[in-house]
């Protein structure tokens, strides 16, 4: 994932324990991971368990308070980001349609130091319960999907700074052709995030702060069988169309997956 964004020098951002304006951020994270999918049903359902690692490469650019005045400061740092386990996905089938729940947590294992712009780590621990539908049908190639999650993020122990809880909605839709021995995928997908509960920190470091944005672009793929598996790559741009209190940028990903025992022979 590749994302470049920036935000109004008139909009103060807590980084870190500091005060930030004019911000420019420059971030690239490989993010390798898996699922497991049990044999048997749970209520009903396929049960899976998953987890993700990450690595960040980040650069950051800010204008800094001090008790020397204003100063611009350039950092860059790479290293461990921070982990996500998903205990809990559930998915119901009903035909075309599948109704999904899930319980990602993410844990504060990425390098971060006090007073340092650039970190690969957030230092804090959160969850996000999330709820989603699905509509797949083989026949028409045609796929959607909608979820929505909230974000419950727990405080930074070494800044004492807890940011407000999230509310989230994602969706795509995209149209599957065939195309040689796999499947061209070609779509849209938005998203919209809205920060619903004011950051609470030691001091008031920027008073009662709450950020929302949102996005849409256009998503493409392609999908190979081979035998039971499929092999999967994904291009996605998701330009940031309305941003309050957060940069704004353009989000660049490129996804591979292998699915295995996921097809019919």
């Amino acid at each position: 994932m590749n994302y470049s964004g920036d935000l109004n020098a008139n909009v103060d951002l807590p980084i870190a324990g500091l005060v930030t304006a004019g911000i420019d951020v420059q971030l690239n994270s490989v993010v390798p991971g898996a699922f497991y999918t049990f044999e048997n049903t749970v209520l009903g359902a396929k049960y899976s368990v998953g987890a993700f690692a990450s690595w960040v490469d980040v650069d950051v650019t800010g204008k800094i308070e001090s008790s020397l005045g204003s100063l611009r400061r350039s950092e860059s740092e790479s290293g461990l980001g921070d982990t996500t386990v998903i205990p809990l996905l559930m998915g119901w089938v009903d035909g075309n349609w599948q109704y999904n729940a899930m319980l990602p947590v993410h844990a504060p294992t990425g390098d971060y130091d006090v007073g340092r712009l650039a970190n690969p780590g957030l230092n804090y621990w959160a969850v996000d319960p999330t709820f989603g539908v699905a509509y797949s049908n083989m026949e028409s190639g045609f796929n959607a999907t909608l979820f929505t999650g909230l974000t419950i993020n727990q405080e930074n122990s070494d800044t004492d700074y807890r940011s407000g809880r999230l509310l989230h909605f994602d969706g795509s839709l995209q149209q599957m052709v065939k195309a040689g021995d796999g499947f061209v995928t070609m779509g849209v997908e938005a998203f919209w995030n809205n920060q619903i509960s004011d950051d609470k920190n030691q001091g008031g470091l920027v008073g009662p702060f709450r950020q929302k944005t949102a996005g849409i672009g256009p998503v493409i793929g392609y999908m190979l069988p081979k035998g039971k598996d499929n092999i999967v790559f994904e291009f996605r741009w998701l330009p940031q169309l309305d941003s309050t209190n957060t940069t704004e940028g353009d989000y660049f990903w490129l996804k591979f997956v292998y699915q295995l025992g996921t097809g019919k022979k």
